[in-house]
């Protein structure tokens, strides 16, 4: 193994494991030395599965919106032939830009995870559903896109690395590449702290170290471990390691750092509204999804 896929794996493994560890250990600490009431978190385990509901139906559609981004390059460029199933695509025929756009899809996600983001920030009397919503879009756009860059600086037959190879990346170009899209994955993750903090009803579920930790727990970092199992379905059948693969990731990748870090967001504002949908209507829309996804796409839509 050369320099760099060594580079970007000791990279990794302390952008993923070690600083979020030591970030959380910290704040364990500083919870334990805090002074104050243990604040029960409003709206109990409603909150949680709404949120978890809302994760399932952002991870897939972000992974829709992925593969179609993958497909609609290749249907507009002559000798292509491509097809979208419910957990990947395919095409026939050959062309050189087939190469390049194997990255449209990662691109999409990133841009529609940066936009919802952004328009989370900007408004903040929308009911808590669809914050949670917003947030779930954001999150999985984000972290659907930025572990292929890395897995790209690694693995030229991946998607991302396709992309590199038509763009005639070296060595250095796609080590850098790879530490870049780890160096944000810090960055982007704890821009999710606060408007996860914000979904608190009152203050005192915030106030302190150790509240903030718990909410973020309860309404983020729980959802997103229960809906990595929930997601499973849609992804079905396919190879174990590529139903569980990327689902681990997007959980992996920027969890860690939400849960870790939001003991230290400071002056944070409850704005919750309590209005979240019927648990009703958000299984019901799940499992319309999963239909779709099973009826529709898993067979294959030809876009020939």
């Amino acid at each position: 193994m050369t320099a760099g896929p060594v580079l970007i794996l000791a990279a990794a493994a302390l952008t993923i494991v070690a600083a979020p560890l030591a970030l959380g250990m910290a704040g364990a600490v500083s919870a334990r030395r805090a002074d104050g009431v243990r604040a029960a978190i409003a709206g109990g385990w409603r909150c949680t599965a709404a949120s978890t509901l809302l994760c399932v139906l952002a991870f897939n559609l972000t992974f829709f919106i992925q593969e179609l981004f993958l497909v609609l390059p290749k249907a507009l460029t002559p000798g292509l032939r491509p097809t979208l199933y419910h957990n990947n695509h395919s095409w026939e025929g050959t062309n050189p830009l087939a190469g390049l756009f194997q990255g449209t899809g990662a691109l999409a996600t990133l841009a529609v995870g940066l936009l919802c983001l952004w328009m989370l920030g900007q408004q903040r009397q929308r009911s808590d559903g669809m914050r949670l919503f917003l947030y779930w879009m954001a999150y999985c756009g984000c972290f659907m896109a930025l572990p292929q860059v890395v897995i790209g600086s690694l693995s030229p037959g991946s998607d991302v690395g396709m992309a590199m190879s038509y763009l005639h990346f070296g060595e250095t170009a796609r080590v850098g590449a790879g530490l870049l899209a780890l160096g944000l994955m810090p960055v982007i993750a704890l821009q999710f702290r606060r408007p996860a903090l914000e979904l608190a009803q009152v203050r005192e579920h915030i106030e302190g170290p150790g509240p903030r930790s718990r909410f973020t727990f309860r309404v983020i970092t729980l959802p997103a471990l229960l809906a990595t199992v929930l997601v499973i379905p849609f992804r079905v059948p396919r190879e174990l390691i590529e139903v569980l693969v990327v689902p681990l990731l997007v959980l992996l990748c920027g969890i860690p750092w939400i849960q870790a870090g939001a003991w230290r967001v400071r002056e944070v504002t409850a704005n919750g509204t309590s209005t979240a949908p019927p648990l009703a209507y958000l299984f019901a829309a799940a499992l319309g999804l999963l239909l779709i996804f099973q009826l529709v796409l898993r067979p294959g839509i030809r876009f020939y």
